[in-house]
């Protein structure tokens, strides 16, 4: 799998290369009458056709098929290593950013914390755990945190959007995209959050 802009590069040369070969045989197909992928190769009385290349038309069709194979598979290798590839560049944002607060003296404090997730919920499909403690919801930080309606308007204002949201997790910290949305369970989040004062 492509673990790398060059290796997703590399992938994507050869899908092109391949998108060209099979450009080029389903051309030789339409130079048959146009008879394409499904087109019958023999007569009303089951001979094979005398206004076609019927041997031709075989192995281009063969040539295709095993392409479109190999094109399915790179698709889906191409996909992961862009996967791959933005989660690395996401570490190394989070990374980057960690250390420029800590280089300029900026410790955000934990303002609230997750005290339930509800099974399949939008918190629950983000990642959202049970402790997690919030140190960034969107633009909302220990700095500008007041009450949990701060959170609330922010989270009606962003349904079907992406918020970012900083946890310290255990001895780490994590960062995660939540995406409020209407689902089967109550409200937009699906989790339970109390501030740091009241726990």
């Amino acid at each position: 799998m492509a673990t790398s802009t060059t290796d997703v590069k590399e992938l994507i040369a050869k899908k092109e290369s391949i998108e060209a070969e099979m450009k080029q045989l389903l051309e030789v197909l339409d130079a048959q009458n146009g008879v394409g992928m499904n087109g019958r190769l023999v007569d009303a009385e089951n001979f094979p056709r005398s206004d076609i290349d019927v041997y031709a038309v075989r192995v281009a069709r063969n040539q295709i098929i095993r392409l479109q194979n190999d094109h399915k598979a790179l698709m889906n290798d191409i996909e992961k290593g862009l996967h791959a590839v933005h989660a690395e560049a996401r570490e190394k944002r989070v990374e980057t950013r960690e250390t420029r607060e800590e280089e300029v003296g900026i410790v955000l404090q934990p303002f609230a914390s997750i005290q339930s997730v509800a099974p399949y919920s939008p918190a629950d499909q983000a990642g959202l755990r049970i402790g997690d403690k919030l140190i960034q919801f969107g633009s909302i930080s220990c700095n500008n945190f007041q009450t949990l309606e701060d959170i609330s308007t922010l989270v009606q204002h962003s349904i079907e959007r992406s918020i970012r949201v900083c946890v310290h997790r255990g001895n780490h910290r994590a960062e995660i995209n939540l995406i409020p949305k209407r689902w089967e369970g109550r409200a937009l989040l699906g989790c339970k959050i109390v501030p740091s004062n009241s726990m």
